[in-house]
């Protein structure tokens, strides 16, 4: 019987730890140009790169105001849409906010946009904590395929992909791995 091995996927390099840098610093500047009150502005990172990525964030906020800008983390496992479909319970952090939340801009930050379903589920975890003055988006990527009516306000890279291709983001931090973007094509 002649059998042939299916071919692993693909995987082209996208950005590398500079351009990631570069992008991140991008988005502090723009956050840092939208937001004049930053002492009024928390970035909460969805677990695990999103948090890893709002720290980078405020530190490159840091460099460039002479401001400390609050960080948090929004865990939104149980708050998203599919909880009763996936074959394991996901996996529950702590949510950390500053509170009380009324007066400020939260920003939302996660590493890769597609459908718009995790930040909805994120919208729902903050709403629990309070009612922020303002919640906006910060993603490194961008990749498309929307299922909900939200957009990024701040983006390090739009990258238009294909159903059935997937973006890896591998942080020094997170992964223990050179900081790099792969597009991977199934």
């Amino acid at each position: 019987m002649n059998q042939t091995k299916q071919n692993p996927p693909a995987a082209v390099p996208v950005m590398d730890a500079e351009a990631i840098r570069r992008a991140l610093r991008r988005i502090a500047h723009e956050i840092a140009e939208r937001n004049p009150r930053l002492e009024k502005v928390v970035l909460a990172g969805i677990p695990s790169r999103g948090v890893e990525i709002a720290r980078r964030i405020a530190a490159f906020i840091r460099e460039i105001k002479n401001v400390d800008i609050q960080t948090g983390v929004i865990d939104v496992a149980m708050h998203r849409d599919d909880v009763g479909t996936r074959p394991e319970l996901p996996v529950v952090r702590a949510s950390e906010l500053p509170l009380p939340l009324e007066d400020l801009t939260v920003i939302i930050v996660d590493d890769v946009f597609y459908t718009g379903r995790t930040v909805r589920a994120a919208m729902d975890a903050i709403n629990s904590f309070g009612r922020p003055a303002r919640i906006q988006l910060a993603v490194l990527i961008d990749r498309g395929h929307r299922e909900l009516p939200i957009r990024p306000d701040y983006v390090g890279k739009n990258l238009p992909t294909g159903m059935r291709e997937q973006i890896q983001v591998r942080l020094q931090e997170t992964d223990n791995a050179a900081d790099a973007v792969w597009l991977e094509k199934q």
